[in-house]
C-alpha cells in the first residue's frame, strides 16, 4: 500500500471513528429532553393553575411537552425550544416524537426569560395538524386554541370547544402565554438519532413502529396525572 493510500484509509478510520463517538452523545441530547418533560409534568401537577383541569389530560389525544421555551437567542433572536410530542392509544401512550416550536414572541405575561408548556391536543383534527411538515397556530381558522387561566373551578369546562389547551409556567409562576403565530415542526433528525432509524411523526406516534424504552418514565408519568 503506498502512503497516499494509507493516509486515505487513515484518515476514513478517524472519521468513522468520530461519528460513533458522536452518536452517544447526541443520542443523550434527546433522551435529556424525554427526562426534562417528566420534570415538566410534575411541576404541572403541583401548579394550583392546573387545578381541576386533569380532566384535560383523561380526554386529550396526546400532549406536545415543551420542557423549556428560550425567549431570545433562538432561531435568530426569536423564541422556541424543543418539545415531545406523546399519543395516547389503545396501547397506552406511544413513544415521544421530537419537535420544535418557534414564534416571533410567545407573549409571555410576567418577561420571562424562560418557560415550559405543555400543549393538550384535545381533537383529532389538532392532532393531524401537528402530524404536517409545519403548522403554524391560528392560521388554520378550525383550530381553536385556548390558554389554561386561573379559572380553576372552571377549568374542566371552559376549554370545552378547543382543540388544543395550553399550560405555561416560568419559574412556578403562572406564565399567562400567547401561541398565536407559533410555528410547530417535526424534527427528524431527532427522532431519527433516538430511534435509531429514519421515521415520520406519524411512524413513531400514530402506525408505532418503534418503542423506545428510554420514555419509560415519561410514560408512568403520564399515567399518574
Amino acid at each position: 500500500m503506498n502512503k497516499t493510500k494509507s493516509l486515505s484509509v487513515f484518515a476514513a478510520a478517524l472519521l468513522l471513528g468520530a461519528a460513533f463517538a458522536a452518536a452517544p452523545a447526541r443520542a443523550s441530547d434527546e433522551q435529556a429532553l424525554v427526562d426534562h418533560s417528566v420534570g415538566t409534568l410534575q411541576d404541572l401537577r403541583h401548579d394550583k393553575e392546573f387545578g381541576n383541569a386533569r380532566s384535560l389530560l383523561r380526554d386529550c389525544r396526546a400532549v406536545l411537552i415543551a420542557p423549556r421555551l428560550f425567549k431570545a437567542g433562538f432561531f435568530f433572536g426569536g423564541e422556541g425550544g424543543s418539545a415531545v410530542l406523546m399519543v395516547r392509544g389503545a396501547g397506552g401512550w406511544s413513544s415521544p416524537a421530537f419537535y420544535t416550536i418557534a414564534s416571533a414572541s410567545f407573549g409571555l405575561q410576567i418577561g420571562a426569560e424562560s418557560s415550559e408548556l405543555v400543549l393538550f391536543i384535545m381533537s383529532d383534527r389538532a392532532l393531524q395538524a401537528l402530524m404536517q411538515d409545519k403548522f403554524k397556530i391560528g392560521a388554520n381558522a378550525g383550530i381553536a386554541v385556548a390558554t389554561l387561566g386561573s379559572d380553576v373551578e372552571g377549568a374542566t369546562t371552559a376549554h370545552a370547544g378547543a382543540d388544543i389547551v395550553a399550560w405555561a409556567s416560568s419559574s412556578g409562576a403562572y406564565a399567562g402565554i400567547s401561541l398565536n403565530g407559533s410555528v410547530v415542526e417535526p424534527n427528524r433528525e431527532d427522532d431519527a438519532a433516538y430511534d435509531g432509524r429514519s421515521l415520520t411523526s406519524s411512524d413513531i406516534v400514530l402506525r408505532r413502529e418503534v418503542r423506545s424504552r428510554g420514555a419509560g418514565g415519561l410514560v408512568r408519568t403520564l399515567d399518574g396525572l
